[in-house]
């Protein structure tokens, strides 16, 4: 049925469990598993100069810290497949957005599915999807399965 499972995640609890449940279905299916986690670019919110000098200043450590955190998610995944039986590739996209990243991997990758949580980080407060998740409906050919 599915060949290559594209797993979305930003390593919040909600997502972890579309993780599991990723994983899962992979094991059962015999298919290729990728776990993708997204660093948005930086938002300064800085007009002026100054605001852009500070930044970059920082720019090295927000990086590493950025890059450290996504490493944890997909060690966390990888042992998350380890524990169903699957060794996902691991993936982790800086600088770009959420919803666009997952779209543009799945249809480069050939994935044929993807699972996530209906919303994560950002939209704690929505009662039903999250934007991301909304987001990669409207815009992507591929079958979403959506993980409450």
């Amino acid at each position: 049925m599915y060949r290559h499972i594209l797993i979305a995640t930003d390593g919040s609890e909600r997502a972890s469990k579309g993780v599991q449940h990723g994983l899962a279905l992979a094991a059962r299916l015999q298919a290729k598993a990728t776990v993708l986690t997204v660093s948005e670019p930086i938002n300064t919110g800085f007009d002026d100069a100054l605001g852009w000098s500070a930044v970059a200043t920082s720019l090295p450590d927000f990086q590493n810290a950025r890059n450290e955190a996504a490493r944890k998610v997909l060690d966390a995944a990888a042992a998350e497949g380890a524990q169903a039986g699957v060794t996902p590739q691991l993936l982790h996209v800086a600088d770009r957005y959420a919803a666009e990243t997952i779209v543009d991997t799945a249809e480069r990758q050939g994935c044929d599915l993807i699972v996530m949580a209906s919303h994560g980080r950002r939209a704690l407060g929505r009662l039903l999807l999250g934007s991301q998740t909304s987001e990669v409906l409207a815009r992507c050919g591929v079958p979403v399965l959506v993980i409450r």
